[in-house]
């Protein structure tokens, strides 16, 4: 990897997009990059939050530097954030952070991790905003004004069949059930020829990746608000579609199923990811009982 330099960190954002929280969010991402940045190259202590599921300081130093820099600007926003809070009420205004989605990659140092912030406005997606601090590769978007990587608007791919495309997919942590029912539905992917499937561990990227036409679509059986908020709405208006894996609207103040789409796949890649959703809820409710 090439000598990293603070300058990544120095984006030029599209001169077509105008939202007051963008360069909030902007100036909040690159606080929390360069932190990410130093930790990365130094060292960090990695700590286990649950198996498979860590955390750094890098994560927690991270999100209070963006959290204060949203403050200083909007006080009485309210903010759900990974690590330290998350909002029990629905609010008008609110601000849904990752400080560092892919902790996993980071602490293994794979550079493939991101900074993640997206702003709503009265429960719906109004701004985002993601980078990779080491690459510099930053995502901007605003409702109704598009989604960027660097100054390139972006939109999805084409392809109109599974086999004529690649899917991304994420992993929870349950080693079980949940890991059993998205194998099963990885098998069902490729028996629709399918290019090839790419998981990464990092859900913003891949939405972002999935945005800018790489993939057709991304599904994962469970994933946080904070880790789709930005890339949702990238997506979206990257001219894709995005829902649960029962095809209902995201929820944004829980865990949740997650597909994400070209939009002329979604029906397709919708009916083999609630087949093996739903198979994976009636075993879950089974064994509850049982």
């Amino acid at each position: 990897m090439a000598e990293w330099s603070p300058d990544l960190l120095e984006p030029i954002v599209p001169a077509a997009l105008d939202h007051p929280a963008l360069p909030v969010a902007i100036q909040a991402a690159k606080l929390a990059g360069r932190i990410i940045a130093d930790y990365y190259h130094q060292g960090v202590e990695v700590r286990h939050k649950g198996i498979g599921e860590l955390v750094t300081n890098a994560d927690m130093e991270a999100e209070q530097a963006i959290l204060r820099t949203i403050r200083d600007s909007f006080p009485g926003h309210a903010i759900m954030a990974e690590e330290t809070i998350q909002v029990a009420a629905e609010s008008d205004d609110l601000w849904i952070v990752d400080p560092l989605d892919g902790t996993n990659n980071f602490a293994h140092h794979i550079p493939h991790f991101a900074v993640s912030i997206g702003y709503y406005r009265a429960g719906r997606p109004a701004c985002g905003v993601i980078v990779n601090p080491m690459t510099g590769d930053w995502f901007f978007t605003v409702k109704g004004q598009g989604a960027w990587f660097q100054k390139e608007r972006c939109q999805v791919n084409s392809a109109s069949r599974l086999d004529e495309t690649m899917i991304a997919l994420g992993f929870y942590y349950d080693r079980g059930a949940m890991m059993e029912a998205t194998l099963d539905a990885i098998r069902d992917f490729f028996r629709q020829n399918i290019h090839g499937v790419r998981r990464f561990g990092t859900a913003s990227l891949d939405l972002a990746m999935l945005g800018r036409g790489f993939f057709g679509s991304y599904f994962e059986y469970q994933l946080s608000p904070w880790d789709h908020a930005a890339g949702r709405l990238f997506v979206e208006e990257a001219g894709g579609k995005v829902t649960d894996c029962e095809g209902n609207p995201l929820p944004i103040y829980r865990k949740s199923s997650i597909l994400a789409s070209n939009g002329l796949l979604h029906d397709a890649s919708l009916a083999i990811a609630s087949q093996h959703w739903l198979a994976l809820q009636s075993r879950l409710n089974s064994e509850s009982k049982s």
